[in-house]
């Protein structure tokens, strides 16, 4: 266990970075698609937006409904809440109208904080009803607003700076839905202090971030990982943050590595692969990438070998959950082993618990991932039994499947859902899907369970192909048999144009499941 002090029980997670940086008030905090903010501006923008909050008379605990795109806005935004002591509920910008008509009424926001490119969707979702929303304050608003909107450039300018808000370190602070990869997204309910715990336990202890660094995640700021990477962690050592408003293609992650060259860059395994079969990829001397880090989904030890080999930078892979917030488990610079997860995080403990309960003793034996740590979730909203199989005592159980070897590091074998027993072992897809997109043909795959026609399980492969390559069925299983053991080799091929995922990347097994169910497979 590290020596890490806990925060005070009086606590404020905004209040802190802003002592934290006011040494560096002309230092740059963030660069956006329009501009920069300074650490001193940082500051006076988040004590307006508290005083705003509070003149649209949102009170303590209220909260407010954050659906905006990545720029210096939402971390005003989502700072000045914890200021005020409101809770900002984050969302994925990605989502529907009838998504975000759910949100509102699952969490029972008093007000919202929304881009104006994403008030139409905002608006069709408050049409639907059932639940009455206060304030509407938009971000980069167009010159005309509609009644009821305000423009959150005019509402920060009106104020004079708040007081903060003298909140406990136990205090619900924020929400996070979970990404949906296993169905139905769940509020899930996070503290002041669980901020400070992921900043001072990973960003600095394991990324070794220091205020000479400019960071960039291709992950956006609701999810928990991008929450962590480009906001908690840089601002915790008064690092420079590059935002990016659209979707992280290869092309518009390429622009930001070669214009503004940040020194640390945070994707997902999706990503990395897409940005190495891009004829557009820089070369090496065009960026000043020190270290890269993945997580989402388990990196597969190709596409990071290729990385390393292409940039001359590590990327160190993790897994972390929106539960714990951020990673509890990852490999670290100097030391990466591709094709794991690493080893526990200092300050976390792990365990790997067999079908009975048991912790599991024998290596390499897969068990269900278990996690202790301080940044865990208090509940999910409104769902009492999730909350009490997922939050036992100190134990947070992580729906996730892995191995452990002699030497301590940890291997990921898929999620509890999506685990395989063929011929009565179990068989993971992650496995089989790595061996996959080893093949030079090959882009991405997923992997599921299909019934044969003896009612017994077997694999099925959903392989996606890069551009111009062509295999067929028999290719593909020829080179799984080569690789893998003859259990494990995929009796079923499908060629897809692309695989069904959440907005961070994770492929959704689920969904290739219910297209096997609808077609009577």
């Amino acid at each position: 266990m590290v020596n890490t002090p806990p925060p005070p029980t009086r606590f404020n997670f905004a209040a802190h970075l802003l002592a934290t940086n006011a040494g560096r008030p002309a230092k740059t905090a963030f660069i956006d698609d329009q501009g920069t903010l300074s650490y001193g501006e940082l500051a006076q923008q988040i004590r307006r937006c508290a005083a705003g909050l509070g003149a649209l008379g949102l009170r303590r605990e209220d909260r407010v409904l954050l659906l905006m795109h990545d720029c210096s806005d939402w971390p005003v935004a989502f700072l000045g809440s914890l200021y005020a002591g409101v809770v900002p509920v984050a969302v994925n910008t990605l989502l529907t109208a009838d998504d975000y008509a759910f949100m509102l009424r699952d969490s029972r926001a008093q007000a919202a904080l929304v881009s104006g490119a994403l008030l139409p969707t905002l608006q069709a979702a408050l049409a639907q009803g059932g639940h009455e929303v206060g304030p509407v304050v938009v971000s980069r608003a167009a010159p005309e607003l509609p009644d009821g909107c305000t423009d959150f450039d005019a509402l920060l300018a009106a104020q004079a700076q708040a007081d903060v808000a003298d909140t406990h370190a136990d205090e619900a602070a924020f929400w996070l839905y979970s990404s949906g990869s296993t169905g139905k997204p769940k509020g899930t309910v996070h503290t002041q202090a669980n901020l400070y715990w992921t900043a001072e336990l990973y960003g600095k202890a394991v990324l070794g971030l220091t205020e000479a660094d400019t960071v960039f995640s291709a992950a956006k700021l609701f999810f928990a990982y991008g929450l962590g990477n480009a906001l908690t962690f840089p601002l915790s050592v008064g690092a420079s943050v590059v935002l990016m408003a659209e979707r992280p293609t290869p092309q518009a992650v390429f622009k930001r590595l070669v214009a503004q060259k940040p020194t640390v860059f945070y994707g997902a395994p999706t990503g990395f692969g897409g940005m190495l079969a891009s004829p557009d990829l820089p070369a090496r001397g065009q960026v000043a990438l020190r270290l890269c880090s993945s997580a989402g989904e388990a990196l597969p030890r190709d596409i990071g070998e290729r990385w390393s080999a292409h940039f001359g930078c590590e990327v160190i892979d993790g897994i972390g959950s929106t539960e714990m917030l951020h990673v509890f488990l990852s490999n670290r610079p100097g030391d990466v082993r591709y094709g794991t997860t690493g080893k526990p995080v200092d300050g976390y403990d792990i365990q790997l618990r067999d079908e009975n309960g048991a912790v599991v003793t024998r290596h390499n034996e897969i068990g269900d991932l278990y996690i202790q740590g301080p940044s865990a979730a208090l509940m999910y909203w409104n769902n009492r039994d999730k909350s009490r199989d997922t939050f036992q005592g100190v134990w947070t159980k992580s729906g996730d499947k892995y191995t452990r070897d002699p030497d301590g590091y940890y291997t990921y074998a898929g999620r509890n859902d999506d685990m395989l027993k063929v011929s009565g072992i179990y068989v993971s897809p992650f496995e089989v899907e790595a061996t996959l997109v080893q093949h030079p043909a090959i882009l991405e795959a997923a992997v599921i369970g299909r019934t044969d026609i003896d009612g017994l399980t077997k694999t099925k492969a959903f392989v996606v192909l890069k551009a111009g390559q062509s295999l067929t069925d028999e290719d593909v299983k020829a080179f799984c048999k080569e690789h893998l053991a003859p259990y494990k080799y995929p009796r079923f091929v499908e060629f897809v144009p692309e695989l069904p995922k959440t907005a961070t990347g994770k492929i959704q097994r689920f969904r290739l499941r219910e297209k096997e169910t609808d077609t009577g497979l």
